[in-house]
């Protein structure tokens, strides 16, 4: 067996764009965004520059593991094949390498919003999103470490009632007890003592703890709700999973930690995995009914690549699907219609995509508007990472509450606050954004959706984005729970540690509502459906269930049906989406699968000759 082995000096002068620059196009901030993006780039403890991968520029012919999609669920897939020092692992990813500015927790709004996001948008949606003609942005992350690199950094495992509920639709050995482990395996908690090792646990790859610095404002958020008579929660991942919190974050001492930067990095000279960026995969190959490998398109040219053993899809709710499809698996009619030749009729393909809908309700307070980020927090974060820059500022108050259809153990409301973000800026101490008010938000979502929607191709060209239509808010469920969050937040806002601030409804009436009265439940409803969108927590589209269930499209160990060598990682296989942020989950879905694939391969091993007709 042959190897590539990567030179084990990483040290980049430069690394992948966008730059702070790009980010934060405004001419007035560019002086300060060009300096501080050049300074962050140069600060190893922040970028990370000299653990950075190393892309190879010609694979070799045949891996034994194809990883497709080095996202949060890739990267572990692709680390945790390698540990087997025989087996040769090749991952690809669509995207470059995450850029410096990435690693700062303030930016990630202006992260998302750069290029490094597919900017994918759903279509023909009846019942959200009116204010853009029923089109929603749906965000998914194009780079290594995928939604990782770019998401809040929230770290929520669902609840166990999600996973027992997997369980009990056919998909055995997805109970709590179950995955549980497996978020322990991926752990490293910074703050051990505090949360205890019942729940969590150290040694993992990953590393959680609270970002080192929250706004005054963030204390005066959890003081309003228990004015409000909402509980307090030290850790929603827990004894206590509803109320208030100060939430923990895929960070460490105030830097990002994407799944790349987690499980690749630390690996990156091991000399049977290599990586290969910029590389789409447009299709699996499939022979007589087993993959055996890959088409991708690089450096302006299509190539192919041999599997001997597995294709692990790991490419997220949107691209798995696609892929799927665009190499002849998925629903007959539609395959025929795109003119794809049918490999195999797996109806289930594309369908039962839903996602989590928020809404956000905007506020302003009685402060100034300034700029979080000037000359001052750059240099503290510089030196020791610490201050606005470290953290996502109002982003990591978090609430999990139970809304009158479900009960205290299995909440379905979710709030978060927005504002305080040091990001883009002038650089001048005191510098104004407005001349108004400081703008704060509280952003509701409602956890279990019951709207499907699919996903499906609009092309048999594989460049051409597939059709995503989320269906989102169709079931009058959906609507009644965002509903009850708003009145939730309305609750917070009449408390007497919020009107300290002269707290006030910054929205103005939206002309489509006109004719409710404002703020009543119909005028909510109606807002709602204006101007909801999708949290980029999308599932389901790659449903994993049981033999009888006709429109699952993996088994209960993540293989597609009908093919041999093929499995898929990522958000898609959830059969119904977990009531929270879906990171910490997939991170837990691709160690999952890792075990799958090392138990399948020890079986062969023990059980089968090289030759026999079941491996």
């Amino acid at each position: 067996m042959d190897y590539h082995v990567p030179s084990p000096f990483t040290c980049n002068e430069s690394l992948p764009g966008p730059s702070m620059t790009d980010m934060c196009s405004t001419s007035t901030f560019a002086v300060f965004m060009t300096l501080l993006g050049s300074l962050v780039q140069k600060n190893e403890k922040i970028s990370g520059m000299c653990e950075r991968v190393k892309s190879i520029d010609s694979p070799d012919p045949e891996y034994d593991y194809i990883v497709v999609g080095g996202g949060a669920a890739g990267s572990v897939v692709a680390a945790r094949l390698s540990e087997i020092s025989h087996w040769k692992v090749l991952l690809l990813e669509a995207g470059d390498d995450e850029p410096a500015t990435a690693a700062i927790p303030s930016y990630y709004s202006a992260v998302t919003q750069s290029r490094l996001d597919w900017k994918y948008q759903t279509t023909n949606e009846s019942y959200a999103c009116f204010s853009t003609n029923g089109s929603c942005l749906y965000t998914a992350a194009k780079v290594l470490g995928g939604s990782t690199v770019h998401n809040g950094m929230i770290y929520l495992r669902g609840n166990p009632t999600d996973y027992n509920n997997w369980a009990a639709m056919g998909n055995e050995g997805w109970t709590w007890d179950e995955v549980k482990p497996f978020f322990l395996k991926a752990e490293d908690n910074g703050e051990i003592n505090r949360v205890g090792r019942f729940w969590h646990s150290t040694g993992g790859p990953l590393s959680v703890e609270r970002f080192p610095y929250r706004p005054p404002f963030a204390d005066s958020i959890l003081e309003a709700a228990k004015e409000a008579g909402f509980e307090m929660s030290q850790d929603l991942n827990g004894d206590k999973i509803t109320g208030f919190t100060i939430i923990q974050s895929t960070t460490k001492n105030g830097v990002r930690r994407s799944s790349g930067a987690s499980y690749l990095r630390p690996i990156r000279n091991r000399e049977n995995l290599q990586i290969s960026l910029n590389s789409t995969v447009t299709r699996v190959v499939i022979e007589n009914g087993r993959a055996v490998g890959v088409e991708y398109f690089q450096n302006g040219e299509f190539k192919t690549v041999s599997a001997s053993q597995e294709v692990v899809l790991c490419a997220g709710t949107v691209r798995s699907p696609q892929i799927l499809l665009l190499s002849g698996i998925g629903p007959e009619e539609h395959l025929k219609l795109m003119d794809i030749k049918v490999v195999h009729n797996l109806p289930g393909v594309g369908s039962n995509y839903h996602d989590h809908m928020y809404f956000m309700i905007n506020f302003t307070i009685n402060e100034p508007d300034v700029y979080d980020n000037n000359w001052a927090a750059a240099t503290e974060y510089l030196d020791f990472q610490t201050g606005p820059l470290s953290s996502t500022g109002l982003g990591q108050v978090v609430a999990e509450l139970a809304s009158s259809t479900t009960t205290p153990d299995f909440p379905d409301i979710q709030i978060f606050g927005l504002g305080y973000d040091a990001d883009c800026a002038p650089g001048e101490i005191g510098a104004l954004r407005s001349t108004g008010k400081r703008t704060i938000a509280m952003v509701v979502g409602y956890q279990h959706p019951k709207s499907k929607g699919r996903i499906s191709l609009a092309s048999n060209d594989p460049f051409k984005y597939p059709t995503i239509w989320g269906n989102y808010l169709s079931e009058s469920s959906d609507v009644d729970g965002l509903i009850e969050a708003v009145n939730y937040v309305m609750r917070l806002a009449d408390t007497n540690a919020l009107k300290a601030y002269n707290i006030t409804l910054s929205v103005s009436t939206l002309t489509a509502c006109n004719n409710f009265t404002y703020p009543s439940t119909d005028y909510w409803k109606c807002a709602i459906q204006q101007d909801t969108f999708p949290q980029a927590h999308g599932s389901g589209s790659c449903k994993m269930g049981p033999e009888h269930d006709a429109m699952a499209v993996v088994d209960h160990e993540l293989r597609v049906r009908g093919i041999k060598g093929l499995r898929v990682a990522d958000t898609s296989i959830m059969p119904q989406i977990i009531s929270g942020n879906t990171g910490a989950p997939t991170i837990m879905i691709g160690e999952r699968a890792s075990e799958f694939i090392k138990k399948d391969a020890a079986w062969r091993s023990d059980l089968c000759s090289p030759r026999s007709a079941i491996c």
